[in-house]
């Protein structure tokens, strides 16, 4: 089912290709211009929505074997997430039950874990091992002192986790069936070749660039092109966004060819023809396609809010399909990779601060959004409405949607 509808909607994008033409929201929205200064607002973003959505934590290939961790913070939470003797992920909170310090930092490979506070070991799944001087201690069930598990799905190469440890919001429910297209991409079985963390503007500012064709030819003139694409048609299951470019036309998978999707029958149409584009996951993810030297790979975008209203940071993943193994290739990837950075850091999050700073002089009512920038209309109008529903709301707002997408 989720293979027919990457065709329904390629045959969509290869239409409007052929006509000349996109998809068009119903009318220009005006947002806030407070949304993205206000400190108030912020924080309840972080409360409401960071706090509360499932957030997808680490692509699978960062943690390939059991035994593989990495601590983070998200939010102002401190985050460890594992792989775990029987091949699950599992995020925790990063808190010694004795007195609450971080028991992992970075990332690396461990069994157990053990607090450089007073030295209580937890094993790999959680569980506590061993008080330090248990005798001079005193008698603790060590089952009511593991560590706190937060809700975690694993599925599609990604691996997601509510940072709410008494959350009743179904991941795979929240994700509403999106989940089902992204395994087409076949993350569970890529590589990670590079990482890296760029600091960004306010999370919101940033997160709409994501969301937006309009901006390539302009901003991006010197390095993608004046004569890029600007224009991007949007696919939605619930808040999480695809968005793609009308064309008649897309990359062969394996190589630097171009074919002309209009000469070939639809079931015969390559992979990357089927997940061009820019695949978003709501809050704060992105997913875009790239070849580095002829190796299939994918930057995924890990966007977080940061400690003050105009901050935030993205952990760039870039995947490949496969380990290289030639020089020209391992090559060609690593300088993709330090384009993109350019692309984002020095263009994207530059203007975007810039833009902040200007917005923080309070001389605007409204930041806008045009028919053609739908995906931006939709995710605003998705953080206010979260922001606003209860925590009983959140699976009869989602599950509708899933069932939509079924």
């Amino acid at each position: 089912m989720s293979r027919e509808k990457l065709i329904e909607m390629t045959r969509s994008l290869v239409a409007h290709g052929e006509a000349d033409t996109m998809e068009l929201a119903d009318e220009v929205v005006g947002v806030p211009a407070s949304d993205y200064t206000d400190e108030e607002r912020f924080e309840l973003e972080k409360e409401r929505i960071f706090k509360r959505m499932p957030l997808m934590v680490a692509p699978s290939c960062e943690l390939p074997e059991p035994g593989c961790y990495k601590a983070m913070e998200i939010a102002g939470i401190p985050v460890l997430v594992t792989r775990q003797k029987d091949g699950t992920a599992q995020a925790f909170l990063n808190s010694c039950t004795h007195r609450g310090n971080p028991v992992a930092e970075g990332s690396g490979k461990a069994t157990r874990f053990t607090c450089g506070y007073h030295g209580w070991t937890f094993k790999n799944d959680g569980d506590l091992l061993a008080v330090a001087s248990p005798k001079d201690f005193g008698t603790v069930d060590k089952a009511q002192f593991c560590l706190t598990k937060f809700p975690t799905l694993e599925r599609a190469g990604l691996i997601w986790a509510t940072l709410d440890p008494r959350s009743t919001l179904d991941i795979a429910t929240y994700l509403c069936g999106y989940d089902e297209m992204l395994e087409h991409f076949g993350f569970k079985s890529w590589h990670l070749f590079e990482q890296r963390t760029l600091p960004g503007p306010n999370w919101k500012t940033a997160y709409d660039g994501y969301l937006d064709f309009y901006h390539l030819p302009v901003l991006h003139k010197d390095t993608f092109g004046a004569d890029f694409f600007n224009r991007a048609n949007y696919f939605a299951w619930g808040p999480h966004q695809r968005l793609a470019s009308p064309s008649t036309s897309a990359q062969k998978t394996g190589s630097d060819e171009i074919v002309d999707l209009t000469k070939i029958a639809e079931e015969d149409w390559p992979i990357d023809a089927l997940t061009q584009g820019v695949w978003t996951i709501f809050p704060h993810i992105s997913i875009a396609s790239f070849y580095g030297g002829g190796g299939r790979g994918a930057m995924i975008s890990q966007l977080f809010p940061g400690k003050t209203v105009g901050e935030s940071f993205t952990t760039q993943f870039y995947v490949m399909e496969n380990e290289p193994e030639d020089e020209a290739v391992r090559q060609g990837a690593h300088d993709q990779f330090a384009f993109l950075e350019t692309v984002v850091a020095d263009e994207d999050y530059t203007t975007g601060k810039r833009q902040h700073e200007a917005l923080q002089a309070g001389m605007m009512d409204k930041v806008w959004f045009g028919r053609n920038e739908g995906g931006g209309q939709v995710f605003h109008q998705w953080v206010d409405r979260l922001i606003k529903a209860d925590d009983a709301e959140l699976d009869a707002i989602f599950a509708p949607q899933l069932e939509a997408a079924e």
